[in-house]
């Protein structure tokens, strides 16, 4: 049964995008369908607000977008953060360290820039892709103020043995995996679900007037947050067990089937 829904947060890559990272005709306007039957329509993404806000255009909205995996809650119009949750370098040195000590690549992340002390060509091929540039530190100078997200990238097997080794650690920053080549670090108060709770109590929203649609595991928990979670058909299966439906993939048009089925 299709009831409307205040508030409709949507994840990025590998759900509204196509793996090739394409919005596709029919998503678009079904998500501006949506917004245009009263839905705050928030992009909830992995992603920092310099790759995320040309979604939000192309999409042809506005609003507020939910960034780094909730570390960063941007005001789209202005370009101005909301909240953020941080850490120090302090903080981070462990992951960085082993990174270093490994030759895995990763970057540096405050809420708008992203850096790097080295590049590889997997690494080069991946920030095109998600249309990135990433800014060039000295790894001699003192990591900057304002972090928010840590993040390694690598071949899938790479990133399975990265996981292994960093949940023998006991204490410090969390880390999540938001993709097959990707771990993520941040703050442990840091989560999509977090920022979207606070988000909808800033609005006086309640969670059954949220629709929220996502598919990895950074993503279950806005999925059991809302309302009405659904995950896109190419998840994980312990995703899908944690939302309350699911709809086509993200190949398939997924978003704008849960859309039309479930919103309207």
């Amino acid at each position: 049964m299709s009831i409307h829904y205040d508030m409709i947060a949507l994840d990025v890559d590998g759900t509204l995008l196509r793996d090739d990272h394409v919005l596709t005709p029919a998503v678009r306007e079904a998500v501006r369908e949506a917004a245009s039957r009263g839905a705050e329509i928030v992009l909830c993404t992995g992603r920092g607000p310099t790759n995320t806000l040309p979604v939000l255009e192309e999409l042809g909205l506005s609003g507020t977008i939910i960034t780094h995996n909730g570390a960063a809650t941007v005001d789209a119009a202005r370009r101005e953060v909301i909240h953020q949750y941080g850490f120090t370098a302090d903080e981070v040195a462990q992951f960085r360290d082993y990174c270093l000590l490994g030759g895995h690549h990763f970057d540096l992340n405050t809420a708008f820039d992203l850096m790097i002390e080295g590049i590889t060509p997997g690494a080069e091929a991946m920030y095109s892709r998600y249309r990135v540039e990433p800014i060039w530190r000295n790894a001699a100078d003192s990591l900057p103020d304002g972090l928010i997200k840590f993040t390694v990238f690598g071949e899938q097997r790479e990133i399975d043995i990265i996981e292994a080794d960093w949940q023998q650690w006991t204490d410090g920053l969390q880390f999540i995996r938001s993709g097959d080549y990707f771990i993520d670090v941040q703050n442990r108060e840091a989560s999509k679900a977090a920022a979207l709770k606070q988000l909808a109590q800033a609005r006086a929203i309640d969670p059954s007037r949220i629709m929220a649609i996502g598919n990895y595991f950074n993503d279950v928990g806005m999925l059991s947050f809302a309302g009405l979670g659904i995950a896109v058909a190419n998840s994980p299966e312990a995703v899908k067990a944690a939302a309350n439906a699911v709809s086509l993939s993200n190949e398939e048009d997924g978003v704008a089937h849960a859309l039309r089925s479930y919103a309207w």
